[in-house]
């Protein structure tokens, strides 16, 4: 099919697969509906591709989203409870070495392949990452957005039921078209300085992290109340839907197919370990099950943020949890990953 017909059924579909998952309520509605309409078109031979200049803007987007529910008070839960912090976070990274190790030695996999797609961090950094480290991109952005398909529908639907019939309520409030003012500019300028900042920085997953410390600082001190209209963030919503989606080509499926069920089951054990120590906080926090499983939840940090912006929890504590085991991971991956590759060798060696 020409590709003309192909963003039309990309388009369409999503539409009605979107919007039917927003009449029952479900959050991030906007973002499942195209992400599931991609993963069926990618796999079905679709040639098209969201380029990624539009999926840093649409980063850039959700970052100035963010910001408005960010302040210095950030620090706060990571400062006073800083041991409980550090042992969740210990945890995740120990349980996703030994669920990469396990994957290299039971599947083809190779290691450094393995253990890029088995970190816990920003789908997009770890895929720019792994590339330098002798792994198999394409595998590695398989693995890595395989997870995040799994966990995004997982906590879409943990939220859902989370908020039971307050979900109705929440999604009636939603003003579409709101009238626009200099503020609006002002975001889309805190937006685009932050896009082009990320790349010379070199900062992973900066398109996002660097607008919504920019618009948080501008929007915490007063100096501008940042401007996110809901039609806005829901085209950013559906490019990252399409972005994530569309990577699950046919070949790529073929060439992990082999592992997939060693994959399926690695991400599956990993997601269970994050609510096991989700369901700890909320015994030792003051926070809810539904707050603790989204900053625990091992998916990417622009998914687990829209699902958030969805529903009724600290958004402070998620974010301040998933940066700063990004950052942990980025500091930390390639050692574990050479690790993995040097004493996971497959069983039948």
């Amino acid at each position: 099919m020409a590709p003309t017909g192909q963003w039309f059924i990309l388009l369409f579909s999503s539409l009605i697969l979107g919007f039917g998952f927003q009449a029952f309520h479900i959050p991030a509605a906007l973002l499942l509906g195209p992400m599931i309409v991609g993963v069926a078109m990618g796999l079905s031979g679709a040639s098209i591709r969201i380029h990624p200049c539009m999926f840093q803007v649409s980063q850039g987007i959700l970052g100035c989203m963010i910001a408005q529910s960010l302040s210095p008070s950030i620090l706060t839960p990571l400062l006073h409870d800083w041991p409980l912090v550090l042992l969740v976070l210990i945890a995740t990274l120990l349980a996703s070495g030994v669920s990469g190790w396990l994957l290299v030695r039971f599947s083809q996999l190779p290691g450094p392949t393995g253990a890029w797609g088995s970190s816990p961090g920003g789908a997009s950094a770890m895929v720019a990452m792994a590339g330098d480290f002798g792994a198999d991109v394409r595998l590695v952005a398989f693995m890595q957005y395989l997870r995040v398909l799994f966990v995004a529908t997982a906590a879409a639907f943990v939220a859902r039921l989370s908020l039971g019939d307050d979900a109705s309520s929440q999604a009636a409030v939603v003003t579409w078209f709101p009238s626009l003012d200099w503020r609006f500019a002002g975001t889309l300028a805190i937006a685009a300085v932050g896009i082009l900042l990320a790349p010379r920085l070199r900062i992973p997953s900066g398109a996002l992290l660097l607008p919504a410390i920019l618009g948080a600082t501008v929007h915490s001190t007063g100096i501008m109340s940042l401007q996110v209209p809901e039609w806005l963030l829901a085209i950013a919503y559906a490019l990252i839907g399409w972005s994530v989606g569309l990577r699950f080509t046919r070949q790529i499926f073929l060439l992990a197919l082999k592992s997939l069920p060693q994959m399926v089951l690695s991400i599956v054990c990993l997601m269970l370990f994050c609510g096991g120590l989700a369901w700890m906080l909320t015994l030792l926090l003051p926070v809810d099950m539904l707050t603790a499983y989204l900053a625990t939840s091992p998916g990417g940090l622009d998914t687990v943020a829209i699902i958030a912006a969805g529903s009724r929890v600290d958004m402070s504590f998620v974010m301040a949890m998933q940066t700063l085991r990004l950052l942990t991971v980025l500091v930390t991956g390639p050692a574990m990953a050479r690790f993995i590759s040097r004493s996971a060798s497959p069983a039948s060696a």
